[in-house]
């Protein structure tokens, strides 16, 4: 039989072969990359310029550096927050370890406690603390309540304010109260034979004995609230839902000593368990407040009652708050290094009108227990990134006018025009280019990043306008300070121009 070509020994030579010539193009394919590797550390040591060659992101510059202030930091309680910095490309390290950190994410106020690491009234450009200094001020609840701001029910601090309780009472003899402290913990409607006037740090608070009811449930709505800068004021809210609990047990027939009618506690009741709601909420994909405002709907009560109130409260509490932290803050040297997320909780009676509980400082992110919560916390958390401006990594300093230029913060130019603005005296000046000065276009500039980068959210203040009463109408800003004021001209210059901006 004649003997076939591909014979064993024939195939054995020929993979020998193939194996050698691989072997070969390696060798050289590895020759010519040391080669080009060293071509180019000459030219990184010759030309430094030859440095800018694109190169891996992770040798080509240092990836963003977050730390964290809290106890027990890994228990779980931050995981979202750690999941979004690592979504955007942070490293998490400790404090000790790099001073050179871009974020701080304090869980508890850090200024005191963290004073002998890090020098707040000195940081560098681009840190971020998420806490302002002074914060207390809005979120400590002795403080708040006894505030006497509108929206706030009336509320005596013990014990200096014992007497004028104790006539507020008489005036008002079938009214409930309850007792608080700043830990929030073993609120309980008292008569005033139960209540301890000499408890100090507490206070007595009026208690909201109508409550809107959904399902025959008592429910409270949290609103997370951003605070971008402080003198000027410039705030915000997740626009994108709202959080609602409901008690775990209907509020009739009341029981002051059944707690669960009317305090929202840990196992509270979510929204997708209330069978009104779970139809919009659960079968449909409805947000949380869309559900609410759907149901309220069907019993002809207009929602949009209560979310005005609810932007007003914000609005009014932050300004009134303003001064205090702003006189604190004298002692940092920028105050653009600071922000604030916070959750405003509310409760909304049957009329809805609208009530303020408290301001929690570091609110609750942990989808641990109702992990159905996991994208509102995360949703939340990308808007607030977003909007604070932890998404933004340009590494050189010329390319700040690729992003916002003067052309895009001008506002008002035809009346700039028409006006004489040599000295600059007159408030109609302060926004013409002549006058707009180094401090004014940092201010504008990130008003202009925020506005753009808001993604969800919604300006609290300066308030929304509605472009069709803007260009012949004239409002009384003397309530406002000289930053405030110009802040807000500013968005209503730049509302008048483009309704986007309104």
């Amino acid at each position: 039989m004649r003997a076939r070509w591909f014979s064993l020994p024939f195939i054995v030579s020929f993979l020998i072969l193939m194996c050698f010539i691989l072997l070969v193009i390696n060798f050289f394919e590895l020759s010519w990359m040391q080669m080009e590797h060293n071509k180019f550390h000459h030219a990184q040591q010759t030309y430094p310029a030859a440095a800018s060659i694109p190169r891996p992101l992770n040798d080509m510059m240092k990836k963003p550096i977050y730390s964290v202030f809290a106890r027990h930091s890994e228990a779980g309680h931050l995981r979202h927050v750690y999941d979004v910095f690592d979504v955007y490309g942070y490293t998490k390290k400790p404090l000790e370890s790099d001073p050179d950190w871009n974020v701080l994410w304090a869980h508890e106020y850090p200024f005191k406690t963290l004073a002998d690491k890090i020098v707040f009234s000195n940081l560098k450009p681009y840190q971020k603390v998420n806490h302002f200094p002074g914060i207390g001020f809005i979120s400590n609840k002795v403080d708040l309540a006894t505030s006497d701001i509108k929206y706030i029910p009336p509320a005596f601090q013990m014990p200096s304010q014992k007497s004028k309780f104790l006539s507020y009472a008489k005036k008002y003899p079938n009214k409930f109260f309850v007792q608080k402290q700043n830990n929030h913990r073993g609120i309980k409607i008292k008569s005033s034979t139960e209540l301890d006037f000499n408890s100090t740090g507490s206070f007595i608070q009026e208690y909201i004995d109508n409550p809107l009811l959904i399902d025959g449930y008592k429910f409270d709505i949290g609103v997370y609230t951003i605070i971008t800068s402080i003198d000027p004021l410039r705030v915000y809210m997740y626009n994108g839902d709202i959080l609602f609990r409901f008690c775990p047990e209907k509020y009739h027939p009341f029981d002051p000593n059944n707690v669960d009618k009317y305090v929202i506690g840990d196992d509270y009741l979510p929204t997708w368990n209330v069978p009104s709601l779970k139809k919009y909420y659960v079968d449909q994909g409805a947000s949380m407040k869309v559900s609410v405002e759907s149901h309220l709907k069907t019993l002809n009560k207009d929602a949009t009652k209560i979310w005005n109130q609810l932007e007003d409260a914000i609005r009014v509490i932050c300004l009134e708050k303003e001064p205090l932290i702003k006189n604190l803050m004298k002692n940092y040297k920028s105050k653009t290094n600071f922000f604030e997320m916070a959750r405003f909780d509310f409760v909304v009676d049957d009329n809805l009108n609208v009530f303020i509980m408290e301001v929690n400082m570091s609110p609750n992110l942990s989808s641990a227990h109702y992990p159905q919560n996991r994208l509102l916390y995360e949703q939340v958390l990308f808007n607030l990134f977003a909007l604070v401006g932890l998404t933004h990594f340009e590494r050189k300093k010329d390319s700040n006018k690729m992003i916002v230029s003067m052309k895009n913060i001008v506002a008002y130019p035809k009346h700039c025009s028409e006006i004489d603005c040599n000295t600059c005296q007159s408030e109609d000046c302060k926004l013409c280019l002549p006058c707009i000065d180094s401090e004014i276009e940092r201010q504008l500039t990130n008003a202009y990043r925020e506005h753009i980068d808001r993604h969800d959210c919604k300006r609290i203040f300066p308030p929304t306008f509605e472009r069709r009463l803007l260009v012949n109408s004239s409002n009384d800003l003397s309530r406002y300070n000289q930053k405030n004021q110009l802040m807000y001209k500013w968005f209503k210059g730049k509302c008048i121009e483009d309704v986007e901006w309104c």
